[in-house]
C-alpha cells in the first residue's frame, strides 16, 4: 500500500469518508455518462408516476433491463478498475465484494426535502444500529457525472452513536424533523472527475441542486453477512465474466452466492 492509500485508510478510519479530488479523467466520465444518461432516461420512463412523486434514487444500474450486454460491460469494468480497486482495499481490509449500484439525482419536485440518515436503520432497530456500526460496514463510492452540491456528512459516525441532537432529528423526535441541519455535519460540495467513499452507516445525506447525477458503487467486506443483499441480475453472467478485466469483485460476491 503506497502512501497516498494509507492517507485514504487513516482518513476514513477516522472520518469515515474519504473525497479526492479530480480523480477521474474527462474521458473516464464521459465514459460512464453515456451509459448512465442511457439507464436514466429509460428508467424515467418507465417509472415516471415513481418520479413525479418522490424518487430521488434509482438501483440495479448493472442490470439487464435497461442495458445491453456492451453497456453492462462498461460499467463492470469501471466498477472493478484499478481506480476503483485501489480505493475499495485501501478501506476493506478482507476480501471485498460487489453488492450494488446506485444513481442519485434532484427530486422532481424541488421542494422536496433531503433527510439525515444511517443506512442501517432501514434494517434496524435502534439497538441493532447501535451493534451494526461496529461491525464490517458497506462501504459507497460516489462519482458525480455533473458538479453538485455534493453530500453531508458527520464525520466519525461510522464509529460512534448519536449525540442527543442527531438522534432526536435522524429520527424526527421531540418535533425534530430529519431535514433541519445538524451542528455536528460538513457539506462536501463535488465536482465531475472527484470521488467520494464513504461508510454507509455514518449518518449522511445527499444535498439536492445544480441537476446532479451521482453513480454510487456500493461494495462490502465478504466477511459480513450482505450477500441477501445483492440482485442476481446486477451481476455478470459467464460471457460478461470472461471480458471484465478484473472480475474479482464479482466472483467473490457469486462464490458467496452459491454458497448461501
Amino acid at each position: 500500500m503506497n502512501t497516498q492509500h494509507e492517507q485514504w485508510q487513516h482518513h476514513y478510519h477516522e472520518q469515515g469518508y474519504v473525497v479526492v479530488r479530480d480523480y477521474f479523467s474527462a474521458e473516464d466520465i464521459r465514459l460512464l455518462k453515456a451509459v448512465i444518461l442511457k439507464f436514466h432516461a429509460l428508467w424515467k420512463q418507465d417509472n415516471q408516476a415513481l418520479y413525479c412523486d418522490e424518487a430521488f434514487n434509482s438501483s440495479l444500474i448493472t442490470g439487464s433491463q435497461y442495458l445491453e450486454a456492451d453497456d453492462r460491460l462498461i460499467l463492470f469494468n469501471i466498477i472493478s478498475s484499478q481506480k476503483i480497486m485501489d480505493i475499495v482495499q485501501s478501506v476493506i481490509a478482507g476480501k471485498p465484494a460487489f453488492m450494488n449500484t446506485q444513481l442519485f439525482f434532484d427530486p422532481c419536485h424541488a421542494e422536496q426535502k433531503n433527510f439525515w440518515h444511517r443506512d442501517c436503520q432501514y434494517d434496524f432497530d435502534v439497538e441493532g444500529q447501535k451493534k451494526v456500526i461496529h461491525e464490517t460496514q458497506v462501504l459507497h463510492v460516489r462519482i458525480p457525472l455533473f458538479d453538485e452540491p455534493g453530500m453531508e456528512l458527520v464525520p466519525g459516525s461510522h464509529r460512534r452513536w448519536d449525540t442527543e441532537e442527531e438522534m432526536d432529528v435522524r429520527l424526527e423526535r421531540k418535533r425534530r424533523s430529519s431535514s433541519e441541519g445538524l451542528s455536528t455535519g460538513k457539506a462536501i460540495a463535488l465536482s465531475a472527475g472527484d470521488v467520494l467513499f464513504f461508510s454507509a452507516d455514518m449518518i449522511h445525506r445527499g444535498l439536492y441542486g445544480q441537476g446532479r447525477l451521482a453513480f454510487d458503487i456500493l461494495v462490502f467486506d465478504s466477511a459480513g453477512d450482505y450477500v441477501d443483499y445483492v440482485d442476481d441480475d446486477c451481476l455478470p453472467d459467464s460471457a460478461l465474466l470472461e471480458q471484465i478485466a478484473d472480475p474479482r469483485l464479482f466472483t467473490t460476491t457469486l462464490a458467496l452466492k452459491a454458497k448461501s
